[in-house]
Order: structure tokens, then C-alpha cells, then sequence
């Protein structure tokens, strides 16, 4: 199973105040928008995501179909498959990509310690 991009999505407290604290560990603004509350930093192959307000817990997240730099992979899992092949291993769906469509799509499991994890495909 190929899971793609990896990130760690963070809720934050002050999206300014913690830009600021990841800045000085040599993370840059690689995507988003802080108007709106999220934004993307990057550290050469380190992803994390800061996302005021939008949910509760910090999210491992996997973007299949993507490398680090958000770019298209020749090769990928299809997010569909995954979930089929998750679900078949007795792993419990928090929400479900609809397996009959294709394209963009997105589930959400939970580890044994209640760490949320999102499969989030972008295309």
C-alpha cells in the first residue's frame, strides 16, 4: 500500500504565534491560507499542518497520490482501495470515501490510543 505524502496536521492555539515558533525551526509557508485559519509548512521532506479551529486533535495524515512537494505520483493506492483493504483487516472507518466514485476523496480511522489518522486524496 502506497500512502504517499505524509503530514502532521496540527490544531493550534494561535496560527500566528505558532507560524512564528515553527519559522524558527526552518519551516517555511508552503500552502494554505492564514486568513482562513490553516496553513502548510515545510522543512526539506517535514510536512506539518497548522489549522486554527477546524478540529480537536492533532491528525497524521497521508495523502496518496501525492510526494511531499504536492506533486502527482505516476503510481499510487487509490484512497478506495486502501479503505477495502483496511476494512478487510478489521480496521474501524470514523468516516468513509464513497467507494463508488473516483477522484478526490478521504476516510478517517483512529489507532488503538485514539490518534485519528486521514487518507486524504487531492485527485
Amino acid at each position: 500500500m502506497n500512502l504517499g505524502a505524509f503530514s502532521v496536521s496540527l490544531n493550534v492555539k494561535d496560527i500566528h504565534q505558532s507560524k512564528s515558533f515553527y519559522e524558527k525551526l526552518g519551516f517555511q509557508a508552503f500552502g494554505g491560507d492564514i486568513s482562513q485559519n490553516w496553513l502548510i509548512m515545510k522543512n526539506e521532506n517535514c510536512i506539518i499542518g497548522l489549522f486554527q479551529g477546524m478540529f480537536e486533535k492533532n491528525i497524521l495524515t497521508f495523502n496518496p497520490g501525492w510526494n511531499e512537494n504536492a506533486e502527482n505520483l505516476e503510481s499510487f493506492t487509490d484512497i478506495r482501495d486502501m479503505q477495502k483493504q483496511l476494512k478487510a483487516e478489521g480496521i474501524k472507518m470514523l468516516t468513509e470515501a464513497n467507494e463508488t466514485n473516483e477522484g478526490p476523496a478521504h476516510f478517517i480511522i483512529e489507532d488503538p490510543d485514539g490518534n485519528q489518522i486521514l487518507f486524504d486524496q487531492h485527485r
